[in-house]
């Protein structure tokens, strides 16, 4: 018992959480329009750049992985540094540091982010000027159109729940009705808040929970709905959220049978009735 233990304290904390698998994820979305099927998304977040295990080189890897993949548009879901001007024997990589990796990001219709509470408590305006310089486009609650094949989409990026005042409302206000849209949230809570009329909502925030056991699932997940929007594919009254278990670590640096990820969503057309599972790794 005790080997097995060391075992796995082994695996979760110096393994795992080292690891980076791609996920391939499918969406069947209704009323999706036909010039912006087959739309793939790379999707990260939780990047936490100096926490154990993610470093600058790291950060490298995952952009290198993300290019491979030659998604459409890239979206940054928050959480770019550990959160903390000091956190002992580890300490945020600066934020200018890991937008210069990020910079290396070239999709044909751009790089998209919203920061996340952990941005906020280390200086939100710092992480949001350092992607800004670089050419990424930092959302609060507003929202931009790119455009495929004459046909526009709209991002819609939010404020972070735990640290800003996400504003809905406010952000779809630009959105013609009708049109394409999905939601950039760094907390998949707001969730319940979001309209009918968007097509789908990208969050991170919860790690998966960082753990995820047999029987047991995940003893932690920081979400007010616990382990309702911990990760994956959700249906709920027809609307679509996609929550990926993001790439770093944060209170404990520990990762057992949630590896961290980079998720590609690609989009179609057709209707889902029920919860998905989450896409095997590629």
């Amino acid at each position: 018992m005790a080997a097995l233990l060391l075992a796995l304290a082994f695996w979760g904390f110096v393994i795992e959480p080292d690891r980076l698998v791609v996920h391939e994820v499918p969406l069947s979305l209704p009323r999706w329009p036909t010039e912006l099927a087959g739309l793939r998304i790379a999707v990260l977040a939780d990047i936490h750049a100096g926490a154990p295990h993610v470093g600058v080189e790291k950060v490298g890897r995952i952009v290198a992985t993300v290019a491979s993949m030659r998604p459409d548009l890239v979206v940054l879901l928050g959480d770019f540094v550990a959160g903390f001007r000091r956190t002992g024997l580890w300490g945020p990589v600066p934020p200018e540091d890991t937008a210069s990796v990020l910079a290396s990001l070239h999709p044909p219709l751009g790089t998209f982010a919203v920061l996340g509470n952990h941005d906020w408590w280390f200086d939100g305006v710092r992480v949001r000027d350092a992607l800004r310089s670089v050419g990424i486009v930092v959302l609060e609650n507003e929202s931009v159109r790119v455009t495929r094949e004459g046909q526009a989409l709209w991002l819609v990026g939010l404020a972070d729940l735990w640290t800003r005042t996400p504003d809905v409302t406010g952000a779809l206000r630009g959105v013609p009705d009708g049109a394409p849209a999905i939601v950039l949230s760094h907390n998949p809570d707001v969730f319940p808040d979001v309209p009918s009329r968007v097509a789908l909502t990208l969050a991170g925030h919860t790690h998966g929970g960082q753990v995820l056991l047999p029987l047991i699932g995940r003893p932690v997940v920081p979400s007010r709905y616990g382990q309702r929007y911990a990760a994956g594919h959700v249906v709920e009254e027809g609307r679509h959220l996609f929550v990926t278990t993001g790439i770093g670590t944060s209170i404990v640096a520990i990762r057992i049978g949630v590896p961290p990820e980079i998720a590609v969503v690609t989009i179609a057309g057709r209707a889902v009735t029920a919860r998905s599972a989450r896409a095997s790794s590629r």
